[in-house]
């Protein structure tokens, strides 16, 4: 993929990654052919912010957040805890937007590999 269009990439969806994992995600994204970029721009990444946000403002002792981002099973079972007796719902406050990063980081590998 031409260098301009990584750049590009990168510059809109950086917050949606780990800063340690930019490198790599540029030099995936060199090696890929042209035609993923369509296929990579069209990527339903999730807003950490966003997912933090749900989490703290009611929807965390519900699994809300969870279920927001694909873990499904974490997410039936907070709801079924109610956020683990609330334990479980201010841990989530504090990990959720590095597990909605990491999830968006496989999400991108799929799409290119």
């Amino acid at each position: 993929m031409e260098q301009q269009k990584v750049d590009m990439y990168l510059a809109a969806n950086a917050k949606n990654f780990e800063s340690h994992m930019i490198p790599q995600i540029h030099d995936m994204l060199l090696r890929a052919d042209d035609s993923r970029f369509l296929m990579i721009q069209s990527l339903n990444l999730k807003d950490p912010t966003t997912i933090l946000i749900v989490s703290i403002v009611g929807g965390g002792h519900l699994g809300i957040d969870r279920f927001l981002i694909g873990d499904t099973g974490m997410g039936i079972a907070k709801l079924l805890t109610c956020g683990g007796v609330g334990i479980w719902t201010i841990v989530d406050w504090f990990l959720i937007m590095g597990r909605t990063r990491e999830l968006n980081f496989l999400n991108l590998q799929r799409a290119l590999f």
